[in-house]
C-alpha cells in the first residue's frame, strides 16, 4: 500500500480521497483531489471510522501574547528553533541577487548522487518535502507589501521588516557561509562536491589566502557551460562547502552564538516584529515541523528555489535549523523542484510515502507528475488544518 506506481494522477480540482474515511466530510477536502489513491496512511483498525458530525472550521487565532518578550528573552544557549517569529528570504526569481546563479555554474561532473549523509532509516515510511517561501516563512510578500494588503497590515512597515531580514540573510552568508566566493558556483547539495574533498584538517586552514576566489574570478570557472577548474582548485571548492556544512550543524541550535550578543539582539528583535506583522505564521508552521520531526518514521525535506548558501541563512535564521538537517536541504535554482523531487525519491526509494507541502504552481507541478498528495499553504488556517489532521494521525 505504500508503492506510489499504482497512484492515479492528480488534477488541479483538490477534494478529498474517498479511501479517508477517517476525515470528516470536507474537513480536508481542499488538500486532497478525487484521483483513487490508495490510502498508505490507513491502518487496519481504521476500517469503520464514525463521520464527525460537524464539520471544524479552523479560524485565524490571535497571535500568543508576548512573542517580543519571548524572543528577547530565549535561552542564549539557543532554542532558536522554537522562537515565534516567521518571515520569508527573498525568492530567487524576484532578487536580481539570487537570480545571477540560476543556471548551472557547477555541474558536478554527473556525479549526482554522491551524499555521503546517513542512508535512510529502514522504517521511514513518509517524508514530507516542503517548500520555503511563503510556505514555512513570509518574505518575498513583506517585500512587496503583498502580505500587508491582504491582511490588512502598514505596507511600508511590511516593506521594512523584508529589507531588513534580506540584509540579515546576505550578511551572514557573505560572512560565515562564503557566499562572496560560492555565489557563482551554487550547488543542489550541500554534499554535491564532497567527492573532490581530500578529507585535509581545516582546523588552521586560510580561506582568504588559498587564491580560490582570484582563480574562480579570473578564469571564469564556474560558468554554466560546465567548465571547472582543476583538482586543485576542486579540492578549495569542496573545503568550503565542508566548513559551511560544519558552521550550520554547529550553530544550527545556537544562531545568537554565531551572530554575536549585537546582532543576537537585532536578529531576536527583528523576527518578533515579522512573527506580530504575520499573525504567527512561522509559529504554525513550526508547529507542523516539529510534530512530523519528532515521529520516527518520518521526515522533513526542504527545496527551496533559493540558492543553497542563502537558503541555509534563511533556515538558520529562522530557526529551522532544528527540522530540517543540512543534509535534508537542497536547492532548485539550478535543476527546478521536479529534478529535485526525483533526486529525494532516488535517496529515499519508493517504498515510502511523499507530500509535498507547499504554496506555489511548481511544487504542485512537480507532486503531480510523481504521484505525491499535495497539501497548498495559502494562509494561516491551511497551516493549522495541516498540524490538525498530522496530531490526528492522519498523516
Amino acid at each position: 500500500n505504500n508503492s506510489l506506481t499504482n497512484s492515479a494522477g492528480f488534477n488541479s480540482a483538490q477534494q478529498e480521497y474517498p479511501s479517508y474515511p477517517g476525515f470528516g466530510q470536507g474537513q480536508y477536502a481542499q488538500y486532497y483531489n478525487s484521483s483513487p489513491y490508495t490510502s498508505p496512511y490507513m491502518t487496519s483498525n481504521n476500517t469503520s471510522p464514525s463521520t464527525p458530525s460537524t464539520t471544524t472550521t479552523y479560524t485565524l487565532q490571535e497571535p500568543p501574547t508576548g512573542i517580543t518578550s519571548q524572543a528577547l528573552t530565549d535561552n542564549p544557549a539557543g532554542e532558536y528553533s522554537t522562537i515565534h517569529s516567521p518571515s520569508t528570504p527573498i525568492k530567487d526569481s524576484d532578487s536580481d541577487r539570487l537570480r545571477r546563479a540560476s543556471d548551472g555554474k557547477s555541474r558536478g561532473r554527473g556525479r549526482r548522487n554522491n551524499n555521503p549523509s546517513p542512508p535512510p532509516d529502514s522504517d521511514l515510511e513518509r517524508v514530507f518535502i516542503w517548500d520555503l517561501d511563503e510556505t514555512i516563512i513570509v518574505f518575498h510578500s513583506l517585500l512587496t507589501g503583498s502580505y500587508a494588503n491582504r491582511y490588512g497590515r502598514d505596507p511600508p512597515t511590511s516593506v521594512s521588516l523584508g529589507l531588513r531580514m534580506e540584509e540579515m540573510i546576505f550578511n551572514l552568508a557573505d560572512t560565515h557561509l562564503f557566499f562572496n566566493d560560492l555565489e557563482e558556483c551554487d550547488q543542489v547539495h550541500i554534499d554535491d562536491v564532497s567527492s573532490d574533498d581530500n578529507g585535509q584538517d581545516l582546523s588552521t586552514y586560510n580561506f582568504s589566502a588559498d587564491g580560490f576566489h582570484a582563480a574562480a574570478t579570473s578564469a571564469n570557472l564556474c560558468l554554466a557551460t560546465g567548465v571547472r577548474g582543476g583538482v586543485d582548485w576542486m579540492r578549495k571548492l569542496a573545503f568550503r562547502y565542508r566548513r559551511v556544512k560544519e558552521i550550520y550543524t554547529t550553530y544550527k541550535n545556537n544562531v545568537g552564538g554565531l551572530l554575536g550578543p549585537a546582532k543576537r539582539e537585532a536578529w531576536l528583535q527583528l523576527r518578533a516584529e515579522i512573527e506580530a506583522l504575520t499573525d504567527s505564521w512561522l509559529t504554525l508552521a513550526l508547529k507542523a515541523l516539529t510534530l512530523i520531526h519528532s515521529r520516527s518514521n518520518c521526515v522533513n525535506i526542504l527545496v527551496t528555489t533559493t540558492q543553497l548558501i542563502p537558503a541555509l541563512a534563511k533556515v538558520l535564521l529562522y530557526g529551522l535549523g532544528v527540522v530540517f538537517p543540512i543534509e535534508n536541504i537542497y536547492s532548485a535554482t539550478k535543476i527546478g523542484k521536479e529534478s529535485c523531487f526525483e533526486r529525494v525519491i532516488q535517496r529515499f526509494g519508493r517504498k515510502v510515502v511523499y507530500i509535498v507541502v507547499g504554496d506555489g504552481v511548481e511544487e504542485e507541478q512537480g507532486s503531480k507528475k510523481h504521484n505525491m498528495p499535495f497539501w497548498r499553504i495559502s494562509s494561516h488556517s491551511d497551516l493549522m488544518a495541516l498540524h490538525h489532521a498530522l496530531n490526528l494521525e492522519y498523516l
